[in-house]
């Protein structure tokens, strides 16, 4: 995040869509500054068990130390994702999406008047259209081409963006490397 120029401690709500470790592992990192560099309030909004399944995190990632020593500096709160809700601040809305038998959520969040549609993982199914319908800015996955297992493909990413024109999409969770075709990191590229 410092590479980038983003302050960790100034993000106060964390939004999980699934619990799928490419979704989660990279959360350890970022608590561990949360837990000894900057102590302010953190809100986690996620599927149901988001609790249950980030403190199992956070213990596989310390072990005994967690709750022993970190846990009481950790100034967290955990809330399962409402149809609507509000979180630090933060106005939302979620939407159930498609993907494999987990499924995901999708997230609406308003920010300065502005509506950012969020899916992590889906696949190209009505609800992904109800989350980006009249989004400002939609952030959507698009995995990869063809036949992209409880994924959204680069050819259904196109027909999505085509659907709703005024929105403007960001694409991730792309393939990399050598796929043919595929993106290096931190490319942008136009679907």
């Amino acid at each position: 995040m410092h590479r980038i120029g983003v302050d960790p401690g100034d993000i106060a709500v964390v939004f999980i869509t699934h619990f799928h470790g490419d979704h989660t592992l990279g959360l350890p990192p970022f608590v561990l500054h949360r837990v000894f560099v900057d102590r302010r309030p953190l809100t986690f909004v996620g599927p149901t068990g988001v609790e249950e399944y980030l403190e199992k995190l956070w213990e596989v990632s310390w072990g005994a130390d967690w709750k022993r020593v970190m846990r009481p500096q950790f100034k967290v709160r955990y809330v399962t994702a409402r149809p609507s809700g509000s979180a630090a601040g933060i106005k939302y809305e979620t939407v159930k999406l498609d993907h494999g038998t987990m499924g995901s959520n999708g997230y609406r969040i308003h920010v300065n008047g502005k509506v950012v549609a969020y899916s992590g993982d889906t696949e190209p199914t009505a609800p992904l259209d109800k989350l980006v319908d009249r989004a400002d800015v939609a952030i959507v996955e698009a995995t990869g081409p063809g036949d992209v297992f409880s994924h959204m493909s680069w050819e259904n990413a196109a027909k999505l963006r085509k659907r709703h024109p005024s929105t403007r999409f960001l694409f991730n969770h792309v393939y990399s490397g050598t796929t043919t075709g595929a993106v290096k990191d931190l490319q942008v590229i136009e679907v």
